[in-house]
């Protein structure tokens, strides 16, 4: 074995490539900000502001990447979430500067929780996040979203039958040509904890279990994957990527769609301070970890490191 692993015939015999098109760069677009801000839980990244994301937008499609995937902070919340489907909403306003200046893919969050005022991705009645009350609002926001030009919309709100709801709103409103990504696999994680600071979408009580997968659940995963694709999504996502590698692997294999994987906001933190205290490489984590999302299944990875990947490695 060890003669395929001599310098050059390695390479050669390589059965997994990351290529700087598998990745996909998020984006936090704040309302309320002249220019970007750093965030300090996630290093090296910032929150744009909507005078300067067209610029950064620039940027990542010069470096090779296809596709930004847009989380907006608004100015103001509410109740219900307006700001979602606001014509002109962070979100709305920044897809629109990203499309005049660049040719990039642009998918945009379509959740409510970075929008209401108790952080919960539903409408609320007392503290129990209502299902159906909701729906209507998530396909407002996609129709919103897709009139301001954004190529896919990605539902992440775990509401049961939202893809059904988004599908036909598009498609009732003449928007039959824009993609729903949908995180159909979408874990209650603690990794997601620096996101919640970047994108301030904490909440107010309770938790999202009532809403979100179980850790410890892998066959719910292939029914609410099944569920979103006989609903209409034409990719699907499994969330977070590495502790759900086993997860990703499934899904793709039983039914071949289109498959995502999101690399978080915790994955990513972990390794950068553990980089920034020299107790691992941090670029070859980076690499590491991008090959083995890439092996499990995944046809795409939202990444914090796709603009470090596209500097050190495309």
């Amino acid at each position: 074995m060890r003669r395929l692993r001599r310098p050059g015939i390695r390479e050669m015999v390589a059965e997994t490539r990351i290529s700087v098109r598998d990745l996909i760069m998020p984006v936090f677009v704040d309302e309320r900000i002249d220019q970007p801000v750093p965030i300090s839980s996630m290093p090296g990244q910032m929150r744009q502001s909507l005078n300067s994301v067209a610029e950064e937008a620039g940027r990542i499609e010069d470096l090779g990447i296809p596709a930004v995937i847009l989380f907006g902070i608004p100015s103001r919340k509410d109740d219900l979430g307006s700001g979602a489907y606001d014509h002109d909403g962070v979100i709305q306003k920044a897809v629109r500067r990203i499309k005049e200046s660049t040719d990039l893919v642009v998918i945009t969050d379509l959740c409510l929780c970075e929008y209401t005022s108790h952080g919960h991705c539903g409408v609320i009645r007392g503290q129990e996040i209502v299902n159906d009350e909701t729906l209507p609002l998530l396909g407002r926001t996609a129709v919103s979203q897709a009139e301001s030009g954004a190529d896919i919309v990605a539902p992440s709100g775990m509401m049961d039958h939202m893809v059904r709801a988004i599908r036909s709103a598009l498609d009732d409103n003449g928007y039959t040509d824009v993609a729903i990504l949908s995180y159909a696999a979408k874990y209650a994680s603690y990794f997601y904890g620096p996101f919640r600071e970047a994108a301030e979408s904490g909440f107010a009580f309770g938790d999202r279990r009532s809403y979100q997968m179980d850790p410890a659940n892998a066959n719910e995963a292939l029914w609410e994957v099944q569920l979103d694709i006989e609903e209409g999504a034409d990719m699907v996502m499994v969330k977070p990527a590495l502790p759900y590698l086993d997860i990703l692997r499934m899904v793709k294999e039983r039914f071949r769609m289109p498959t995502a994987a999101y690399q978080v906001s915790g994955e990513y933190s972990m390794i950068m301070a553990a980089a920034e205290r020299n107790w691992i490489d941090g670029d070859g984590v980076m690499l590491e970890t991008l090959t083995s999302i890439k092996r499990a299944g995944a046809d795409m990875i939202i990444t914090y490191y796709a603009k470090d990947f596209a500097a050190r490695f495309a």
